[in-house]
């Protein structure tokens, strides 16, 4: 017979295809478990998956009263309440890395759109402004890469796959984190003197009460009016309201942003606005990307039912 493993969050039927070779998958497609599922049925669960964001406490937590692992589908955990897990003796695992490279590919994308205004520019062309040689102020020349000054919050896998594309593109780069690393880049002992320095502030920490609404207004006022903040990280990492304002006021230049405080809801404050480039939380949503997380999720959940410690475990769990 084999194991059974709780899907918690609401994941496509594709995604979770090789999970279901393996195991007996309970799926609660996304609603309170103990609407879909009786105490019984709950009773025998051991393990479940669940997309690092969605909220996971106490209360979810002993439902299942034989619950011993929470398996995270991708690099984040920060829906998971570390203490209460720990408290109940109850493992979690991630996919440190697995999807780096192309959470780094949508940050540069994001970037470039953003400062050389890729929209603004595609609009110039489709409406025919340009044929018509109408002049457009959002078409005059932009700073280039050569020389702008990079800062990355956060150096982790994702920061360090940042700064190695950034350096490809002949840009000074800085960064901040709470651990300096011997890397060829500039370490600044703030956030604050990193906003100073930079140009473009590169947001890619973890989620987490220290660091909520850490990006704030005075962090996106020492930015300026020709800088740039891209969030590929968390939507809580930056004040949503702070960056309303700092757009509309011109403090900053501009925002890429693949996360966002409530999704899928971007609040329409920042969709109206012309100086912002989205994309719907896309960063690690390319098919290497889901091979190497559901790699790791297989490797979690083959260990945990083989009585072994899981090897993508969250250290500080």
């Amino acid at each position: 017979m084999a194991d059974k493993v709780l899907i918690y969050s609401r994941f496509p039927k594709t995604m979770m295809a090789r999970f279901a070779e393996r195991f007996e998958l309970l799926d609660t497609g996304g609603r309170p478990a103990d609407e879909v599922f009786s105490a019984e049925e709950r009773s025998g669960i051991r393990a479940m998956l669940t997309a690092g964001g969605s909220p996971l406490g106490a209360e979810a937590m002993d439902l299942f009263p034989k619950l011993g692992a929470i398996v995270c589908y991708g690099t984040g955990y920060d829906g998971v309440d570390l203490t209460a897990a720990a408290a109940r003796d109850i493992a979690v695992g991630h996919s440190p890395g697995a999807n780096a490279a192309s959470v780094a590919d949508i940050a540069m994308t994001l970037m470039l759109a953003t400062t050389r205004r890729i929209l603004v520019a595609d609009q110039y062309v489709r409406s025919g402004d340009w044929a018509a040689s109408k002049q457009s102020p959002m078409m005059r020349p932009q700073a280039g890469m050569p020389g702008r000054r990079i800062g990355i919050y956060g150096m982790g896998e994702i920061g360090r796959k940042i700064a190695a594309r950034c350096a490809a593109f002949e840009s000074e780069i800085g960064y901040f984190s709470r651990t300096k690393y011997d890397l060829p880049y500039r370490y600044f002992p703030t956030l604050e003197a990193l906003a100073d320095w930079c140009s473009v502030l590169m947001i890619a920490v973890r989620a987490g009460a220290d660091t909520q609404h850490v990006v704030n207004s005075d962090i996106l006022k020492r930015l300026g009016a020709d800088g740039y903040v891209i969030n590929i990280s968390r939507g809580s990492v930056i004040d949503e309201k702070a960056l309303v304002a700092a757009l509309t006021d011109k403090t900053i230049a501009g925002a890429g942003l693949d996360v966002f405080e409530q999704e899928p809801h971007a609040p329409d404050a920042l969709t109206a606005l012309p100086n912002v480039v989205f994309a719907p939380h896309i960063g690690g949503h390319t098919l290497e990307s889901h091979v190497a997380m559901q790699n790791c999720v297989l490797a979690n959940l083959t260990a945990f039912f083989e009585g072994k410690p899981l090897p993508y475990g969250v250290k500080s769990a």
